[in-house]
């Protein structure tokens, strides 16, 4: 699912208007993964990763918050970045960023990505080529080729491959 999801647009409603962006980057998080929340089992914190396929789960760390989409119970995809498609939204260059540039927070962990106020759709393109490459920003299980990026893609935050391998 993590590299289905390259290309989707996540569509939010506040009140009578809509944000729109094209996925450009996630990471999974699996069954018997150390850095995947839901390893260890269910909490409070991480409840919503068990409600099933479709379910947003979106976490605090580091002031910042971070969405991911449910793909099974215990599983799911990070929504690492994310190409702007509404006129007047910043930068959506990590998953960071794109939550605040999106306005996600915690009040929208555990809705539907189907019927809830965030939504993934099929998008209206995908990538001519994914590169997949090491997950970042995790201390367990770094080494796993768990991230999916739309290769060139500028909104692909760092580190970004092409830059290191076109440089040497």
């Amino acid at each position: 699912m993590a590299r289905a999801l390259l290309g989707a647009w996540v569509v939010v409603r506040t009140g009578r208007s809509f944000a729109a962006a094209r996925v450009v980057e996630t990471e999974a998080y699996v069954a018997g993964d150390p850095a995947n929340h839901a390893d260890r089992g269910e909490t409070a914190r991480n409840h919503s990763m068990f409600a099933g396929p479709g379910t947003l789960y979106v976490y605090p760390i580091h002031q910042v918050h971070c969405a991911n989409a449910v793909t099974r119970p215990g599983q799911a995809v990070l929504l690492r970045a994310a190409e702007p498609l509404t006129a007047g939204l910043p930068g959506l260059s990590g998953p960071g960023r794109l939550c605040r540039g999106l306005g996600l927070d915690r009040s929208d962990d555990g809705t539907s990505l189907v019927s809830g106020r965030v939504r993934v759709v099929a998008g209206d393109r995908a990538p001519s080529r994914i590169l997949t490459t090491p997950r970042v920003g995790i201390s367990q299980a770094v080494e796993r080729p768990l991230r999916f990026l739309w290769d060139g893609h500028a909104e692909v935050s760092a580190p970004r491959p092409w830059r290191r391998s076109r440089a040497t």
